[in-house]
C-alpha cells in the first residue's frame, strides 16, 4: 500500500504516467451498512444497585451479540456508532435479564500531550508501548435505566476485566486506560467516582493538524492506571 500510494502521488504530480485502471476491487469497508434498529423492552428499570442484582459483563466482539451492541450505540448514544479501527473490544452489560449498558474500547491515540506528560515516557517508549493503553471510546447507559451509582459501579467492575480479555484476544495486556469527556455536555462524575484521574485537556487539534489552531471541541482527558508500575512498564 505504501508503494501504491507513492506511485499515485508521482502520477498526480505528472512525474510518471501509470497505465489505465483495469479493475476496481470491491471494498466492503467503504460503504459499511448502518446497524439496524432493535426492539427492546423499554419499561423503566429503576431502584437500587442491590435490587438490580448481579451484573453480567459480556465481551461481544466476534459473537452473535455484536450486532445488538452496534445497534444500541447507533440508536441511543449521542455520537452514534462508528466501526473501530485497530485493536478493540465491545462489552454489553446485562442486569435483570436485560441489557443495561454498552462500553467500547479501542487502541489509544498515538500522541496525547496531557497523558504523555502524566506517564513521563520518552517519544521512543511511546511509539513502542502505546499499544499497552486502551481508550474508552463509548460508554452508554440505556435511557430507560435509572439506577443511582450504576455508571461508576460498571466502570469499577470493567477495569478488572478489560486487560485479561485484551490479552486473550491480542496477546498482550493493558497497563493504562484513558477516555475523553466533553465538558460542554458532561462533568465526568461517574469516572471521578470510579477513581479515574483528570490528566488535563486536549488542544482541540486533530492528529494531522497543520494550522496549530483548535478545530474541534476541547475535551477533558481522564486516565486510570491498571498497575502500580504503569510508568515503569510503559517507559521501558
Amino acid at each position: 500500500m505504501v508503494c501504491r500510494g507513492l506511485l499515485l502521488q508521482l502520477h498526480r504530480a505528472g512525474q510518471i504516467e501509470l497505465p489505465p485502471v483495469r479493475h476496481v476491487p470491491h471494498n466492503p469497508l467503504a460503504r459499511r451498512r448502518r446497524p439496524g434498529p432493535v426492539l427492546l423492552d423499554e419499561t423503566p428499570l429503576e431502584g437500587t444497585l442491590s435490587e438490580l442484582g448481579w451484573l453480567e459483563f459480556r465481551q461481544v466482539r466476534r459473537t452473535a451479540d455484536e450486532e445488538l451492541f452496534n445497534s444500541l450505540l447507533d440508536q441511543y448514544h449521542y455520537l452514534g456508532y462508528t466501526q473501530p479501527v485497530g485493536e478493540h473490544l465491545k462489552y454489553l452489560v446485562w442486569g435483570s435479564g436485560r441489557p443495561v449498558a454498552c462500553l467500547a474500547w479501542s487502541s489509544a491515540p498515538r500522541h496525547l500531550g496531557s497523558r504523555d506528560r502524566y506517564i513521563g515516557w520518552s517519544a521512543e517508549a511511546r511509539r513502542r508501548n502505546v499499544r499497552f493503553i486502551a481508550y474508552n471510546t463509548r460508554f452508554l447507559i440505556l435511557p430507560w435505566v435509572r439506577i443511582q451509582y450504576l455508571a461508576s459501579h460498571i466502570l469499577s467492575r470493567m477495569v478488572r476485566l478489560v486487560s485479561p480479555d485484551w490479552e486473550r484476544v491480542y496477546g498482550h495486556p493493558l497497563y493504562f486506560l484513558e477516555t475523553f469527556v466533553d465538558p460542554e455536555r458532561f462533568r465526568g462524575t461517574c469516572y471521578r467516582a470510579a477513581n479515574w484521574v483528570v490528566l488535563g485537556r486536549t488542544t482541540g487539534r486533530g492528529k494531522d493538524d497543520q494550522s496549530h489552531r483548535p478545530n474541534r471541541p476541547i475535551k477533558e482527558v481522564l486516565g486510570y492506571p491498571l498497575s502500580r508500575r504503569f510508568r515503569e512498564l510503559l517507559g521501558q
